[in-house]
């Protein structure tokens, strides 16, 4: 299967990163094809500028400005996001992302007014978030990023494609062994991916 990994944290010592090493060898140990994108270090442009939108509706000229990043995003079966959560949301270059390459003709068709799925080749979802708060005090707040992963993100791939969210909550509060814990446990799961 071949798989494309997002990642959204601009620093490369972090634990974030780490998260991202974990997971991209763990699907390299299923046997995976990986490619790996992370949007800080590619200098991914998350801004929509007045021409992306004036352009939004006009397919296929609206993916000319990110035709790379949409055929990688074509040619694979599986996605996996690994980003931390900040002010409960996607950092602005992962949200960017979804903004600019996830549009009409390529995420989705409208077909008389209805939202139609584009990327069915997707047939894996996955995603791997740091939360700052505790899982209590994000449920309570709505948990905004597992339900655009597994509600939203999930409607534009295969129909019923299955998603693996894992979570490491308080992340302001974490230890050395919940961290450890954490990696271990995202290395095992996209090993089985």
């Amino acid at each position: 299967m071949r798989v494309l990994v997002l990642h959204a944290h601009p620093d490369d010592s972090s634990y974030g990163a780490a998260l991202h090493r974990e997971t991209v060898a763990g699907l390299e140990t299923a046997g995976h094809v990986v490619d790996s994108c992370n949007l800080y270090a590619e200098a991914f442009d998350p801004v929509m500028s007045y021409q992306d939108r004036i352009a939004y509706y006009e397919i296929p000229d609206n993916r000319q400005a990110v035709e790379n990043y949409v055929q990688r995003l074509e040619r694979v079966d599986g996605l996996v996001i690994v980003s931390p959560v900040w002010t409960l949301g996607f950092p602005a270059i992962l949200k960017g992302y979804f903004d600019r390459v996830w549009i009409p003709g390529v995420a989705f068709s409208l077909i008389n007014g209805r939202v139609r799925p584009k990327l069915t080749n997707i047939t894996k979802l996955g995603a791997v978030m740091t939360y700052g708060a505790p899982r209590a005090q994000t449920f309570l707040a709505g948990d905004p990023p597992r339900k655009v992963v597994k509600r939203l993100l999930r409607s534009q791939i295969r129909p019923l494609a299955p998603v693996l969210y894992l979570a490491h909550y308080d992340m302001d509060r974490s230890t050395e062994h919940s961290r450890s814990r954490f990696l271990g446990k995202v290395k095992t799961r996209f090993a089985r991916f």
